[in-house]
């Protein structure tokens, strides 16, 4: 963990990405002890984001598991703590239950926003229809929509409606599934932009989506990875090979599809 942040940081990255499932927040905390000093820097520096995970869904839980977070972190606050997924452990999909459960942890997390102990609010995984609904039961407009999203798995929607409403979509699987079958960094058409770019595959696929006004958060713990998803900026796509990627959608969802998700 700690070579993987050394690189990160290293590279130029600010934003790190953990939850509550991923069972390493303790090791995250600690480096960043470590490597922030040795980095020249301080924790405001360090944008902070942790996900409530689904056995944590209700008021009393989410407030727990959101402290457990700050306190693993060793950061003070997060600077943005997100519903990781609609629904609740210990229910079906179909259950009511996942609505009434996520709508009070959004309720608590709007309480801790206005103590101070999270900076900005959002959600992960919310289809259309949960973003509906939380819009319309919610004091505070989410801050970040974070969910799967890539030239197999456009999600038209979405985009636009947070577009409209001022919330940041952010896409994770940008590359694709992990899996040595990964379809998306295989496509031919996406390794033909890549080839007349000079650039790898996975570069061409965070361009297409940073280039849309898209955040991305490429997960890597390789070194070289690490700083080659940094070295974006320095191309631009034209409009044909935008249409190209755009021209691939088939509605792939290579992790959770939550539209089964009461």
């Amino acid at each position: 963990m700690r070579k993987t942040l050394e690189a990160a940081l290293s590279s130029g990255y600010r934003s790190i990405d953990t939850a509550g499932g991923y069972n390493n927040e303790k090791d995250i905390g600690h480096s960043l002890q470590k490597l922030m000093p040795k980095c020249g820097l301080e924790r405001k520096n360090v944008f902070l984001t942790s996900k409530l995970a689904p056995r944590d869904q209700g008021s009393e839980k989410c407030r727990q598991a959101c402290l457990k977070s700050i306190s693993d972190l060793q950061c003070g606050y997060l600077d943005l703590y997100l519903i990781h997924w609609p629904g609740a452990q210990g229910f079906q999909h179909s259950d009511d239950g996942n609505r009434t459960l996520r709508r009070q942890s959004w309720e608590e997390m709007q309480k801790m926003h206005q103590e101070g102990l999270i900076k900005s609010i959002g959600v992960s995984n919310y289809t259309p229809r949960h973003m509906e609904e939380l819009l319309q039961n919610s004091d505070i407009c989410p801050a970040v929509l974070q969910i799967e999203h890539h030239p197999h798995l456009i999600q038209h929607e979405l985009v636009k409606m947070c577009r409209s409403k001022g919330i940041l979509f952010q896409a994770y699987s940008s590359l694709g599934t992990t899996s040595d079958t990964n379809k998306l960094l295989s496509d031919p058409a996406v390794k033909a932009v890549a080839a007349q770019k000079k650039k790898t595959v996975a570069q061409v696929l965070l361009r297409w989506a940073v280039q849309q006004g898209i955040g991305v958060i490429p997960k890597s713990t390789n070194p070289s990875h690490i700083r080659e998803n940094m070295d974006i900026f320095d191309m631009e796509l034209m409009q044909e090979e935008m249409q190209t990627l755009n021209s691939l959608d088939t509605q792939k969802h290579y992790c959770w599809d939550p539209n089964t998700i009461t």
